[in-house]
């Protein structure tokens, strides 16, 4: 039998993007919709740096725990405002 050996890698998808790639990255990430489309396809595409891809999902978790925080305090409110009447 035969050792399996590791998938090959991307060498793209190694590395340290450079300051140019970021400020490129941040500058689509800023524009509404798109930048948010965006993130998910750097942080589940196959041929992203694995620096953005991590990036990317710490991004929308983030976003994910304020719209939670978000919703809570609408409803906390929604809530309070319902109960005075």
């Amino acid at each position: 039998m035969q050792p399996q050996q590791p998938a090959p890698v991307n060498p793209q998808s190694q590395g340290v993007l450079t300051i140019g790639e970021w400020m490129i990255t941040l500058l689509i990430a800023a524009i509404p919709l798109v930048g948010f489309i965006m993130l998910f396809v750097w942080a589940f595409g196959g041929n992203t740096n694995v620096n953005k891809a991590n990036w990317a999902k710490a991004t929308l978790i983030w976003f994910a725990i304020i719209l939670g925080l978000y919703l809570l305090i609408a409803i906390f409110f929604g809530l309070a405002l319902l109960s005075s009447r």
